[in-house]
């Protein structure tokens, strides 16, 4: 995958992480999602596989690729 798209999918997944998790807890109500355990656990790791991603895209590549 590109850089671009591997910072964008990255970039997604941590926002999309903290808004379960802010759901999860009760902050953010509205959603189906509000008030429910399963989303204040999912959330943060959504959020650490976002940040990998991330950190993925930002590692120096060999200068022969």
């Amino acid at each position: 995958m590109t850089r671009p798209t591997l910072l964008a999918i990255g970039a997604v997944l941590v926002i999309f992480g903290c808004v379960f998790f802010l759901q999860g807890i009760d902050v953010l109500g509205g959603s189906g999602m509000s008030g429910k355990t399963l989303w204040a656990i999912l959330g943060p790791v959504i959020v650490l596989v976002g940040v990998a991603v991330l950190i993925r895209a930002n590692r120096k590549r060999p200068a022969g690729r």
